[in-house]
């Protein structure tokens, strides 16, 4: 059974792995990451190590919306990466059921960030896959840009 962390982004409701979550804090300010692929807000400092802050609404197609301090970053390791999704709220821990998921190819063929989609009580969540969540042509300038910023 994989246990999902469900965040809200407006009136969507979307889950990650709870496995790749590293931790939920409150949005804080981020720096500019000069150089870094479009994706990304900026960057923090997460106990001295750099961490890009996605726009994950851009991603999803969604409405921009300015940084609140009601928000969440979901600070979470995207393949050999660490990254910080900031989400409208992180909502809940939930553990589903193995034959409550379909897999990605069955129902959004094609989609390169879907893992699957979870059929709940109160509702579907899309699942995320959030190694593939930076495609390759952003991930090598975002590497180069966390590089340089790590600079003294």
């Amino acid at each position: 059974m994989p246990d999902l962390l469900v965040f809200a982004l407006g009136e969507h409701r979307f889950a990650v792995d709870a496995s790749s979550v590293i931790e939920v804090v409150r949005v804080v300010a981020s720096a500019a990451l000069p150089g870094a692929p479009a994706i990304v807000e900026g960057v923090i400092n997460v106990r001295g190590t750099l961490v890009p802050v996605l726009d994950v609404r851009t991603r999803f197609a969604l409405a921009p919306r300015p940084v609140d301090p009601d928000q969440h970053l979901i600070v979470a390791r995207a393949g050999a990466r660490s990254v910080a999704l900031r989400v409208d709220r992180a909502l809940d821990l939930v553990r589903v059921a193995d034959d409550a998921v379909e897999a990605a190819e069955r129902v959004a063929p094609g989609s390169t960030l879907v893992a699957g989609v979870a059929r709940l009580p109160d509702g579907v969540l899309v699942i995320h896959d959030l190694e593939r969540f930076l495609c390759l042509d952003e991930g090598e300038p975002l590497d180069a840009a966390l590089e340089l910023a790590s600079r003294p």
